[in-house]
């Protein structure tokens, strides 16, 4: 199903409403499949991210962390957390920001520590670089970024 830009697959970011859809998981497979394949292709291996995926991070990153199985967050047709997951967004100097985000009560804050471990472990094993920071109010968020050449 393509979005209304024309470019396909569009995975959660966290700030949509909760994904869904009978085809959503094979749209999904397909389209993490198709990263892989276009890495294999144009960077020989599959290791680190692709041309396209440095031009639209936080598309990529997304799809890396909702094919990996993480719970995007989402909102209500209001604009309100309406489920606990990781939101990407863009972030400061062409970098992307994944936080862990969920409705008020949730306890999305005293899970972030290890669920954003667990995403930046994820997004490492498919090339990102990754740094933890604390942001307002004490909350952790990753910083995503393409690799440092040379490692």
């Amino acid at each position: 199903m393509a979005d209304p830009q024309g470019q396909g697959f569009e995975p959660a970011t966290g700030d949509g409403a909760e994904p869904s859809g009978a085809g959503r998981a094979a749209e999904l497979r397909t389209a993490y499949e198709g990263l892989l394949q276009i890495r294999r292709l144009l960077t020989g291996g599959e290791r680190g991210p692709a041309p396209w995926e440095l031009r639209m991070m936080p598309r990529a990153v997304a799809l890396v962390l909702e094919a990996a199985g993480f719970p995007p967050s989402a909102v209500d047709p209001a604009g309100r957390r309406s489920r606990t997951g990781y939101r990407v967004a863009p972030g400061a100097r062409g970098l992307v920001e994944v936080t862990w985000a969920g409705p008020p009560g949730s306890g999305a804050a005293g899970e972030e520590a290890e669920r954003l471990a667990a995403c930046a472990e994820e997004l490492e094993r498919h090339g990102w670089d990754c740094l933890v920071y604390r942001g307002p109010r004490g909350r952790r968020f990753l910083e995503v970024g393409a690799p440092h050449p040379g490692g």
